[in-house]
């Protein structure tokens, strides 16, 4: 069976960009893979609004065509994330956080009763059983700081879908000493790689 990797990237910049960088060399660890490749910067999505809510709220089988066409770029995430055996997310830490693309892809692949869904014992995850890679890249943030929003939101929400095996590379703190932060992030995508 073929081994599908989703990879995400998020970073607004091309030339230089590291997330986009290390991203590329995980996916590039799985040459046999078939890749699902969406980049959120070069193609924003759209953020959620009422009619968004209403929609996702109103029941499959009770939505209007104009509801349907509202839910159609997120229903098309979701299946893009539910074919994925392995996520790889390129994330360039902005302002000690995610980018707004980044959440805005969130935003729309947290669904109840696609990704997850209540019970009576509390919020459960519908997609167990995959991996997410993360190759972060920040100039000042220290990954698993104190002042690193980014990486333990990350990991939260897709634990609340129901994905908990997640590796954080980083590269961080490029700004003090990018030579360092390179190298040992490519140390640890090394290791992934004959690790697979």
């Amino acid at each position: 069976m073929t081994h599908t990797i989703l990879h995400i990237d998020a970073s607004a910049r091309h030339t230089g960009s590291v997330s986009r960088d290390l991203s590329a060399r995980i996916v590039a660890n799985h040459p046999d893979a078939r890749v699902i490749t969406r980049d959120v910067a070069d193609t924003p999505l759209p953020h959620v609004t009422e009619d968004w809510v209403a929609a996702n709220f109103t029941p499959a089988d009770s939505r209007t065509p104009a509801q349907q066409a509202v839910l159609g770029q997120s229903d098309a995430l979701v299946a893009e994330l539910k074919q994925a055996d392995t996520i790889v997310i390129g994330l360039p830490v902005y302002n000690f956080s995610i980018p707004a693309a980044l959440k805005a892809w969130i935003d729309l692949v947290a669904r109840v009763g696609l990704t997850f869904k209540y019970t009576e014992q509390g919020p459960v995850g519908l997609l167990s059983g995959k991996r997410v890679i993360v190759a972060l890249a920040s100039g000042g943030t220290g990954a698993g700081s104190e002042i690193d929003h980014a990486t333990p939101y990350l990991e939260f929400i897709l634990g609340f879908m129901g994905i908990t095996d997640v590796t954080v590379v980083a590269a961080d703190r490029l700004g003090a000493d990018a030579e360092a932060g390179m190298a040992k992030a490519l140390d640890q995508i090394a290791e992934l790689r004959n690790a697979a």
